[in-house]
């Protein structure tokens, strides 16, 4: 793996061989840890997450550690894993401010993809991805906005948890656009992702048990066709039979991304606007052409993409059953691509993977990416989402898989 450069991530590993610990309810750690292994992570903490040797949060980017010290204090993620038996070891890469979703950044590019050298490892929390890849990391957190923890699970071969909104305390964590934002972990197996939400998951009244495993078509076309047919094709291997049904007709999922990106790009400008103006800092194209996108919005466009998720998320019970339902699809649309690739080129790919993330995003809903499938000779995670709640189901479907 690369030098970690200015985006790192916070890198755990577990004293001696100790599982993780069930902590009490309310106790954790902060975003953007590691535990169970040599774990990476996504370095995104407000004045810094982690208080060993003095290291600071560049975020990815080369103004924003500018006047800023090292926090004083553990984000509470990080603390829930260190007192549940992780050991820092540490930190990793990042795109700028969590606002990539390539794992790329303009001054440090990115790191390798140990499944894949000559791919892209995926981001935001690209870093985390690689570490936990190399074996590095057993565990490593990091930051899930609109998909900075599926894409990189998925192109790196690893297993990924994005939480129920809300679940993860944010407490210490640089926040992108918070209506969105959560914090997910990565892991070399299903057995430590699941320990790791038994340590981070604050509680919170589960849905009932799922009894049905369905394969979403209609999220399935937003893939390459190859990609769909190997998600599918890994389920009765592993997970056994599903059937096959849409997840949504009306509206369909080929329009949710419109509406998510809207919310999450006029937050995500309100979270840096005031930085912005006052540092001026330099950005890569992607995430400089991302904030003046948020800017732009106009009120009748935040309102309408507001109006939709609330209709939504009114259904949302129905369309997972009142939780008794899990679907799968592939978790992006394709493997990971290559590297290199012109920015024009980039951006349309950043926008079919954004426009299958942006579903559980919407829903605020919990998505568990599972390692379990290969697209032309390149990893491809199995995505699950369930309902909001059905964490601890979807986990201990990840630590069986």
């Amino acid at each position: 793996m690369r030098r970690p450069g200015p985006g790192a991530t916070r890198c755990w590993t577990r004293s001696g061989d100790r599982p993780l610990r069930r902590l009490p309810a309310g106790r954790g750690t902060g975003a953007g840890a590691c535990c169970g292994g040599a774990p990476g992570r996504g370095e995104l903490r407000g004045e810094g997450p982690d208080r060993r040797g003095g290291l600071g949060d560049p975020g990815g980017n080369p103004d924003w550690a500018h006047g800023r010290r090292p926090a004083a204090r553990h984000a509470e993620a990080v603390r829930r894993l260190l007192d549940g038996g992780a050991r820092f070891v540490g930190k990793t890469h990042t795109d700028e401010l969590s606002r990539g979703i390539f794992g790329e950044t303009g001054g440090e590019g990115a790191p390798v993809n140990p499944r894949a050298p000559h791919r892209l490892p995926g981001g935001s929390s690209s870093g985390s991805a690689v570490a936990v890849a190399a074996g590095q990391a057993a565990l490593a957190l990091g930051t899930d906005t609109g998909g900075s923890v599926r894409a990189p699970a998925s192109f790196c071969g690893v297993f990924g948890m994005r939480p129920t909104h809300g679940r993860v305390p944010f407490e210490g964590v640089l926040p992108q656009a918070p209506s969105f934002d959560t914090l997910g972990w990565l892991a070399a197996d299903g057995a430590t992702l699941a320990q790791a939400g038994a340590v981070l998951l604050d509680p919170m009244a589960a849905p009932p048990a799922p009894e049905r495993l369905v394969f979403a078509t209609d999220i399935a076309a937003l893939a390459d066709p190859a990609a769909a047919r190997a998600a599918l094709g890994a389920l009765p291997r592993r997970l056994g039979e599903a059937t096959e049904a849409a997840f949504c007709a009306d509206p369909p999922v080929s329009t949710w991304a419109a509406p998510q990106g809207a919310l999450q790009s006029r937050e995500a400008w309100d979270t840096f606007a005031d930085w912005i103006d006052r540092r001026n800092p330099r950005f890569s194209w992607e995430v400089a052409l991302n904030f003046l996108t948020g800017r732009d919005r106009t009120a009748g466009e935040l309102e309408a993409a507001a109006a939709f998720r609330a209709a939504l998320r009114a259904r949302t019970p129905a369309l997972f059953d009142g939780g008794r339902t899990v679907f799968a699809f592939p978790a992006t649309p394709f493997g990971a691509p290559p590297r290199g690739l012109r920015r024009t080129e980039a951006w349309a790919l950043r926008a079919r993977v954004t426009g299958m993330t942006a579903i559980a995003g919407l829903l605020g809903a919990p998505v568990v990416v599972l390692p379990l499938a290969e697209v032309e000779g390149l990893p491809l995670g199995l995505a699950l989402m369930g309902a909001p709640g059905s964490d601890e189901a979807l986990l201990s479907i990840a630590a069986r898989a």
